[in-house]
Order: structure tokens, then C-alpha cells, then sequence
């Protein structure tokens, strides 16, 4: 199906349908996992809608997307860019339960099964949160929403998807792992992607 005709598709009247169908999922890929459904945090009026991957341990367990380090992190980057993560943005996943890890690691990447069949819903939330801008952080977003990866090359540029302003970025834990804040490493192209995201929101908001 193509992006478009995920938006032109509507298969939900409102937010709250489109959440309790994805809490009563009984056949996805991932029903078998024994892990929690995680959709969202933050406010579902918001006017900034964030993507993310798939739930972590901590989020498994709490029940919300970034809540554990690499969201600690996320919410230090949107607030130095005067964002307030509980008012201004509504975060969701591209992927609702932990992928369960082998090999002794607690979790692993969704695979494009996964991504693919939960797909759909994370359009209908996109749709029905209707924001100005849409942030995807890392490259499973990336694959979720526009279906490519690449995320070095993507982050930091506009897309226009159906009208929406989207802004590929880095996913946080990819920060955690990357300390420098060197001129060109990730935790300074990440601000600079971040004022560049608060300079666009202003804009469109005073538009509209």
C-alpha cells in the first residue's frame, strides 16, 4: 500500500479507536513475544508528533515510549529546545511490543515483518493527531514511514509526506553511545536539527 493511501484509507474515526484496536491485537507478529503493548505518551493535541522504534525493556515495563535512558535524554533535548515533552509533543512507536532478544540480550531490532504489519496504525495515528511537524527518530522510523533507511544521510533534511513537514533525526540511544560533542559528531548535528525543528514548528504555528 502506498503512503498515500494509508492517509486517503481511513479505517478509524478517532484517536481513542485506533488505540484500543492496537491494545486488543491478538494476531500480530509479536502477540507471542510476552511483552506489553506500548503506544504513546504526551498529549494527543500536541502539534509535534514524534516516532519512534519499538518499546525497551524499561518501556515494556512502564507502559510508555522513551522512558528509559535514551528517553531521559530525548526529553533534555526537546526541553533545551523549549519543548515540553508532556504538552507540546505526542510520542508513539513504529513497532507497539519489545521484539524479545536471543543470544542473552534482552531485546533486538524489529524486522520488516513487524515494521510492515503495524504499519497502517501508525498512519491512522499520524492522521488523526494531525500535526504540523513529524519527527522520526532512528532508522526503523524511518523504514516504518518513508520505507528506506539511512538514517546519516536523512537526518537534518525536510520531507514532505502528503503535506506534512517530517524531519528524520537520531535516535537518542545512538547519542548515548556517541558522547562527543565535537563540531560534526552526532550529539552536535542532533542540536543543530533540533534548533532547525523549534525555527519550522514557529513558523507553521504563526501561520497557522
Amino acid at each position: 500500500m502506498t503512503q498515500s493511501g494509508l492517509f486517503d484509507a481511513p479505517r478509524y474515526n478517532s484517536l481513542d479507536e485506533v488505540l484500543s484496536a492496537i491494545r486488543g491485537l491478538k494476531d500480530d507478529p509479536l502477540a507471542n513475544a510476552g511483552t506489553n503493548i506500548v503506544i504513546s505518551r504526551g498529549n494527543p493535541k500536541a502539534r509535534l508528533l514524534l516516532v519512534g522504534e519499538a518499546p525497551g525493556p524499561q518501556e515494556n515495563i512502564k507502559g510508555k515510549p522513551f522512558v528509559g535512558p535514551a528517553g531521559q535524554l530525548l526529553d533534555k533535548i526537546l526541553q533545551a529546545a523549549e519543548f515540553d515533552p508532556e504538552n507540546d509533543i505526542y510520542i508513539t512507536n513504529s513497532v507497539f511490543r519489545m521484539p524479545p532478544g536471543d543470544d542473552g540480550k534482552a531485546f533486538r531490532k524489529p524486522n520488516d515483518k513487524e515494521i510492515e504489519f503495524y504499519r497502517p496504525f501508525v498512519f491512522e495515528i499520524i492522521r488523526l493527531i494531525d500535526p504540523l511537524v513529524i519527527l522520526l527518530t532512528g532508522n526503523v522510523a524511518c523504514q516504518s514511514i518513508l520505507q528506506k533507511t539511512g538514517i546519516t544521510s536523512l537526518r537534518g533534511n525536510w520531507i514532505d509526506l502528503n503535506g506534512r513537514w517530517l524531519m528524520p533525526i537520531f535516535h537518542p540511544s545512538y547519542l548515548l553511545r556517541n558522547q562527543s560533542r565535537e563540531p560534526g559528531s552526532p550529539k552536535s548535528l542532533m542540536w543543530d536539527d533540533i534548533r532547525e525543528v523549534r525555527r519550522k514548528y514557529d513558523e507553521l504555528l504563526a501561520d497557522k
